[in-house]
């Protein structure tokens, strides 16, 4: 039996700190067919392991036998040239870039090909694009400054002055801020709640409140919509920010405009997309260096794969709280589910589609409840 080059990757990837770091970088299709199969189970573990553990050779085996095998010879065989495989971490990472790389080109390829003949929209393309970029600019960083370093700090001063001394963003809502406190960056949230519940709404109200207390050269509100109409979005942020209802908004639009951007300075910025994949959020936020973000829907983002439903969108909820580390605060929107129906105080036993795949990354969580009786509409 050849020694395929992607056997070193699956080698690689046995350790879970590993696997963490390269897990977004790889596809199933990126191993032949026979390897595919130990791929996605080697995955799956480290997906669904409440704790990280570095499998060995036995560990890889009882998952892979685990599930009908046809082939058992040929199998064993494979992990044990796995296990057996002494490539080095450095040129392992080099090879997945490469097929990241490659990859990334064929699928930029198909699709401009798609987006020429009519038959898919440009937004995709502009997002494998983006991913692509992304990918370049990541290789350029492995040249940067070698004696950075992520370790934390000791100096208490900075530390009193980066959680209380320098000023986070404040909610408009007195009992947030009494229960939350300021938004700073690396805090990361979401709010549910029914549909027709209220959460653009409030979003609209407490980002306006947000823009207002921005610097000149502070960045955006970056505001990633692909639910409702873009144009409906920006209506409310108008209302919300000058606590107006529409006809008012309209009776004198000179003024109303002048009077919204001396409030929020043009900082609030809608992104309206039906289909948004993580890599456009990511190059919007490289370029826009936001001072919030708030994701209407979190749910719907594309880019993840999961081989269930709770674990894609528990990805998507870690993806959500590292860029609260890397760029500024976040606040994700998600719907509730059936069992919130009609009920005026929500739990996380609520959250639609989650066990606690969601729930586990949120510092903190936002339900809005509702009644159905007569007079409790609003």
């Amino acid at each position: 039996m050849s020694v395929v080059p992607e056997i070193s990757i699956l080698k690689h990837i046995l350790s879970y700190e590993q696997w963490s770091k390269v897990r977004d970088q790889l596809s199933i299709e990126d191993f032949p067919k026979e390897l595919q199969p130990i791929y996605s189970v080697v995955s799956s573990f480290h997906s669904g392991s409440g704790t990280p553990v570095n499998l060995g050779a036995s560990d890889l085996a009882n998952l892979v036998f685990s599930q009908p095998v046809k082939d058992k010879e040929y199998v064993q065989q494979i992990i044990e040239n796995i296990v057996s495989c002494d490539a080095s971490a450095s040129t392992t990472e080099q090879l997945i870039k490469s097929l990241r790389t490659q990859r990334l080109l064929k699928e930029v390829s198909l699709m401009s090909y798609e987006v020429a003949e009519g038959r898919q929209d440009g937004s995709k393309l502009d997002a494998l694009i983006s991913a692509y970029s992304l990918l370049l600019d990541d290789s350029n960083s492995l040249q940067g400054d070698e004696n950075a370093t992520d370790f934390v700090t000791d100096d208490l001063q900075v530390l009193i002055d980066s959680a209380i001394t320098k000023p986070g963003l404040r909610w408009r809502l007195t009992t947030l801020n009494q229960m939350l406190g300021s938004l700073r960056k690396g805090n990361f949230g979401f709010i549910f709640a029914r549909p027709e519940t209220g959460k653009t709404t409030f979003l609209a109200s407490e980002l306006t409140y947000m823009a207002e207390q921005l610097t000149d050269d502070a960045g955006p509100v970056l505001w990633i919509n692909n639910e409702q109409a873009g144009s409906e979005v920006m209506l409310r942020i108008y209302q919300a920010s000058l606590g107006i209802d529409l006809v008012t908004l309209y009776s004198d639009v000179e003024n109303n405009v002048a009077q919204y951007q001396k409030l929020t300075k043009g900082k609030i910025k809608v992104y309206d997309s039906g289909s948004i994949n993580k890599n456009t959020i990511e190059a919007l936020c490289r370029r826009h260096k936001p001072s919030i973000i708030a994701i209407d829907q979190l749910d719907a983002i594309h880019g993840f794969n999961a081989d269930r439903k709770d674990l894609q969108l528990g990805e998507i909820y870690r993806w959500a709280r590292e860029l609260a580390k890397e760029y500024c605060p976040v606040i994700g929107v998600c719907q509730a589910d059936g069992s919130g129906e009609g009920v005026s105080w929500l739990s996380m036993a609520n959250v639609a589609d989650a066990k606690t795949a969601k729930q586990a990354h949120a510092d903190w969580i936002l339900g809005i409840g509702k009644k159905n009786y007569a007079g409790y509409e609003n």
